[in-house]
């Protein structure tokens, strides 16, 4: 068996991975990014690389084509868009799936040779605010520390980022050097008590869009306490007067902290010098994000404590290519390699590089204003590259509508049922992890190879060679001849040097000489380096720029809705949920509702919660948890109209952005919520695909085939039909139980002797164990036995996933546990949870405390 060095397709994060064509995953033990470790999507990884539901050829309107007729008529459009409404007429929506080559492509097409700069990508949802933030501050857009500062720094401030779902194998990191150095102190900063809590010191449960309030009361706190560095600050920063002023005015009360929590952790921030505030998407995702990063900024700026092992900021980037599309240009208000659209000279320079006819002249339409583009009739022709941005962006049924006004949309993407692509003209088929060969940009400036150790699947191609195959067909084939990504990336360097007499940042030197096929994960400008520790910044005068910033006016409503993401998930779930394990751990649409509001609403555990506004309705499983706040709510955004009747999130979202970024305010919608009031609830097993064709439905995989949870506002006439008509199965023989006591009713499939499918509906929500039916479906136990719900005797129930990893249930826990495993560790000695990626240590913690305390009371 070949293992072949990649890179994970999923977080900012970058770990390495060595893999095989028969699907065996490992982590790289020599990654620097990760050191061998993997979480439980990367470790799943094996189980995405089939052929189901793949996009495999082209296709005009519904019907297969060849890749000529397919590029002819994409070209054609995009030419005759641009030659009757002008080159602003059309559009790209990319990706941060995207690899560095295909971004570089793409934005070359689109900035140099139509003319336009609208190109944008669903990094804009992910970290704009981060790249506004750093350029107002240091003149670029630089991160400047590396990993190894959050194991150096004796404090790490985690702002609005759950680290512990989105970014596992940091986490990790962190809880090592913590383990090692037992006096290092974590602050949690973050409206909700999540998974990365339990490894902090401290949860500062901060109000929503409360960090310019905590941060302008700390910069106040550092000089009032006399911790700024004023010879720093003389020499290398301007702004100070004018943000000092500003955070003086501000009231930290508006944090929604109390006095004494305040006072805590600006004292141990300011008496820490390695100190390192790492942020997310939490701050990021928010009409104010761009001064909430500033706000940060500020403080690490009044402090010279930036740039030098252990200190700074640091922006924990949500995609794999993120940094890689800014360092390209990938964003509507970027040219390319870190040069500005607004510079005449920068613009002269790539188009002599590029020899192109034209040039952007100005910034391009953001994501949010793109689609609003696209519904007012302004855009004529738009490519969606890699991404659904049907379900991603805020208003999303907006978003769909204002795609489907589009006279001519294109996609490509490697599966062929998206939400998006459901509203495409053409679509183009891509190649996926495995069979893409390229590089890509880590939250460190590491640039590592994906290397592909699968062959292109049926007429897959890869991303830069659809892009230039189009561009040749629109009269541009001289600039876009490249024989391999290999060409495209010595190209992105060289430009790089073509630009290296105006002051930048970004220095791919480092790779002029590398052998692409070798190369090795590498930071730029060089490993381990670090910026401004000479307290040299990129502004004009050479210095940094602090920036006033206030408070903003906060959301009067009932309830707040805030999204983000599942720990076994992945944005819609076009891969991860592929794999039943990462599907088994939360596997429908929920929202996280506090006790008090529960009650108040009448909800009780496993109740559907109807969440609405102008926007629209979404209908989600309530989880009771004092996780979040009275009056906050929490949801994830996976859910697609794919899967689910009525769980696409975003839907509810508004529409909101930072006006300095264009990131939209994912973290805070106004919402209503009220009990959803079904007639009837169900949950189905299959051996196939349900159909979604219930007031409310979420599907998933299971390791039998699949599962649906159900609902319905009004009784099937027919219990037998509908059955048939959800599990997709007409033949095979049917049995069925119903109490007329309770309402209830239950149904078995056999075909072959073999139980097809299972479907249990009650008046109330229904309480099965689902991993005790699921493991009935394929079996040849008698549908008597099957109906009545539970494991035979011979096959223990291992009850609810917790461990995604090993696929740990919650009763083969709780028997580990009754057995003497009494820590974290033993449970781990005793059953593998919580071995691998780490994720569900908090859940493994919070079971032993509430097992043995009932043990102990007992």
């Amino acid at each position: 068996m070949t293992l072949t060095r990649t890179t994970c397709p999923y977080c900012g994060v970058g770990c390495g991975v060595l893999a095989a064509a028969d699907g065996t995953i490992k982590g790289d033990p020599d990654h620097p990014a990760n050191f061998g470790r993997l979480c439980s999507k990367g470790a799943a990884l094996g189980e995405t690389i089939d052929l189901d539901g793949r996009l495999l050829h082209p296709q005009i309107n519904g019907v297969r084509a060849n890749w000529d007729t397919a590029l002819d008529m994409v070209a054609q459009r995009f030419s005759d868009a641009i030659a009757q409404h002008g080159p602003e007429s059309v559009a790209f929506y990319a990706s941060g799936q995207m690899l560095i080559e295909d971004y570089y492509v793409a934005n070359k097409l689109m900035k140099g040779f139509i003319g336009a700069a609208n190109i944008d990508t669903n990094s804009r949802l992910c970290m704009a605010s981060s790249v506004a933030g750093h350029k107002r501050a240091f003149g670029t857009d630089t991160v400047p520390g590396t990993y190894e500062d959050l194991e150096q720094a004796d404090l790490v401030v985690l702002v609005g980022s759950n680290l512990a779902w989105c970014h596992p194998v940091l986490h990790q990191r962190i809880a090592a050097a913590k383990q090692a150095r037992p006096h290092m102190r974590i602050v949690n900063v973050d409206p909700r008590r999540t998974a990365t809590t339990d490894l902090a010191d401290v949860h500062l449960r901060i109000a929503p869009d409360g960090d310019v309030a905590l941060f302008n009361g700390l910069l106040a706190y550092l000089a009032e306490t006399g911790k700024l560095d004023t010879a720093y600050t003389e020499n290398h920063v301007n702004g100070l007067d004018a943000a000092l002023a500003a955070a003086q005015a501000s009231d930290p009360a508006d944090s929604g902290l109390n006095a004494r929590e305040l006072a805590d952790f600006y004292a141990l921030w300011a008496n820490t010098p390695k100190v390192v505030t790492a942020y997310s998407q939490g701050v990021n995702q928010s009409v104010c994000g761009t001064d909430k990063v500033n706000a940060i900024l500020n403080c690490h700026l009044a402090t010279g404590r930036i740039g030098n092992p252990g200190m700074g900021p640091f922006s924990l980037t949500g995609q794999p290519n993120a940094m890689g599309g800014r360092e390209v240009g990938g964003l509507a208000n970027m040219l390319a390699n870190h040069l500005e659209i607004g510079d005449e000279a920068h613009r002269s320079a790539v188009q002599s590089f590029w020899q192109s006819p034209t040039i952007c002249t100005k910034p391009g339409l953001k994501a949010v204003d793109l689609f609003e583009a696209c519904a007012n009739g302004q855009i004529k022709a738009l490519w969606v590259i890699s991404t659904n941005p049907a379900v991603s962006l805020p208003d999303a049924d907006g978003v769909a509508a204002a795609i489907a006004n589009v006279p001519f949309v294109v996609t490509s993407d490697i599966m062929e049922k998206t939400d998006t692509n459901a509203l495409a003209d053409v679509l183009l088929p891509a190649t996926g992890w495995g069979e893409k060969d390229g590089t890509v940009t880590n939250s460190e400036r590491r640039i590592s190879r994906q290397r592909a150790f699968l062959p292109a699947p049926g007429d897959a191609r890869p991303d830069w060679k659809i892009i230039s195959d189009v561009a040749k067909r629109m009269g541009f084939s001289d600039a876009f001849s490249y024989g391999s990504s290999a060409d495209v990336f010595a190209e992105y360097v060289a430009l790089d040097q073509a630009a290296s007499a105006f002051p930048r940042d970004l220095d791919l030197s480092i790779f002029a000489d590398a052998d692409y096929a070798k190369m090795v994960p590498t930071q730029w400008p060089r490993n381990g380096a670090r910026f401004f520790a000479d307290g040299q910044y990129y502004h004009p005068d050479g210095k940094a720029q602090m920036v006033a910033v206030t408070s903003p006016v906060s959301l009067n409503s009932r309830f707040t809705l805030n999204t983000g993401r599942n720990r076994d998930q992945w944005h819609t779930m076009t891969r991860t949920g592929k794999s039943a394990r990462l599907g088994a751990h939360l596997a429908e649409p929920y929202v996280e509702i506090n006790p008090v509001d529960a009650a108040a609403l009448g909800a009780l555990p496993g109740a559907l919660i109807a969440l609405q506004n102008s926007r629209g309705r979404v209908l989600m499983r309530a989880l009771i948890t004092p996780r979040v706040a009275q009056g906050a709510l929490f949801a994830p955004m996976h859910w697609t109209r794919q899967r689910s009747t009525a769980g696409t999130v975003n839907s509810i979202m508004t529409p909101l952005t930072d006006p300095i970024s264009g990131q939209p305010a994912l973290k805070a919608s106004a919402v209503t919520a009220e009990v959803f009031k079904a007639k009837w609830y169900g949950f189905l097993a299959s051996i196939a695909e349900p159909a979604t064709r219930t007031t409310y439905a979420a599907v998933a995989r299971t390791n039998t085939g699949w599962q649906a949870e159900l609902a319905g506002s009004k009784n099937p006439e027919d219990w037998e039909a509908e059955a048939r008509l959800l599990t997709g199965q007409a033949e095979g023989d049917l049995s069925l139980q119903s109490d007329a006591a309770t309402g209830g009713v239950r149904i078995a499939i056999t075909q072959g002797g073999r139980i097809t499918g299972l479907l249990f509906v009650s008046p109330n929500p229904v309480v099965v164990s689902r991993s005790a039916i699921i493991a009935l479906i394929g079996t040849d136990t008698s549908a008597l036995a099957a109906l009545a719900g539970r494991n035979a005797s011979d096959r223990p129930d291992p009850g609810a996933t917790v461990c995604a990893c090993f696929d740990v249930g919650r009763n083969t826990l709780l028997a580990a546990i009754a057995g003497g495993a009494s820590t974290v560790a033993a449970l781990g000695d005793a059953t593998c949870a919580g071995t691998n990626c780490g994720s569900c240590k908090p859940e493994l913690a919070a079971l032993l405390d509430q097992t043995l305390q009932r043990m102990a009371a007992e």
